[in-house]
């Protein structure tokens, strides 16, 4: 166990607060830091940096330590750092979500949301996700989790960031180390899935976003599947500026 360099972490997921994959990071990260744990009362998977802001909100403590709050991760955070006044963390996590979080995931994605919230109020962030929809790979999820915040204790961020972590679906002992990478492309052929309700009324669900289009090495889909930790930093500044001066010629011929 290291000597717990850092004063205070929060942790949140989008997952809600009986998730797994928060308890493995919470668990990890209490041998680094002070944590507090902050998240959604129950599954929020896809509502992105969503705020709620049509009705008030709750937070509530269970016995464990943990608290929970009655909406989105990105009102975690909010909460996290608000209401908590007494509580300042250094480092903020999200995660460990129980699915990959890669490509145009990342837009969607409730955990990653969680963290880049963190980091737009000026907090070092970091999105954990795990490459697998079964129950097998806690354990290698826990020791990527560990060599992670071993070395973000040991030389922590100067300034704010945002990292997105991937973990692959490998056994502990497989894991091959840990690549920096870009964001890969995801096929997004969001197939529809017809259903009936009990009253026999037709309703939908939003299927599988489909295969990755853009998996070349140095993404996070190929160096995943390959067995390696991905971390990909992220930014959120959405301006195309190698498009500037064409939209403005465009807007200045339309107005002349």
């Amino acid at each position: 166990m290291l000597t717990r360099d850092w004063s205070s972490d929060v942790c949140s997921s989008d997952l809600g607060y009986l998730a797994q994959g928060i308890a493995v990071l919470a668990r990890v990260a209490a041998e680094f830091a002070n944590v507090r744990v902050v998240a959604p009362e129950r599954n929020r998977s896809g509502v992105s940096n969503s705020l709620t802001l049509d009705r008030p909100l709750q937070l509530r403590q269970v016995e464990n330590g943990f608290y929970y709050v009655s909406g989105t991760p990105t009102d975690c955070i909010h909460l996290a750092l608000h209401a908590l006044p007494e509580f300042k963390p250094d480092l903020v996590l999200s995660g460990i979500n129980h699915g990959a979080n890669m490509g145009d995931d990342t837009l969607y994605s409730g955990t990653v949301a969680a963290a880049t919230e963190a980091y737009l109020l000026g907090f070092p962030a970091v999105a954990f996700s795990l490459n697998d929809h079964t129950d097998r790979y806690w354990p290698t999820a826990e020791k990527a989790a560990w060599q992670l915040l071993e070395k973000l204790t040991a030389n922590p961020p100067q300034q704010p960031v945002l990292w997105n972590v991937n973990i692959p679906a490998v056994a502990a002992e497989d894991l091959r180390g840990c690549r920096i990478t870009r964001l890969g492309r995801r096929h997004h052929e969001q197939s529809i899935v017809p259903m009936h309700n009990p009253r026999g009324e037709k309703v939908y669900w939003i299927g599988a976003a489909g295969e990755a289009a853009d998996r070349e090495d140095g993404t996070d889909f190929a160096e995943c599947a390959a067995g390696f930790i991905t971390v990909t930093p992220l930014q959120i500044d959405l301006t195309a500026y190698n498009l500037l001066h064409e939209t403005a010629r465009y807007w200045q011929q339309s107005e002349g």
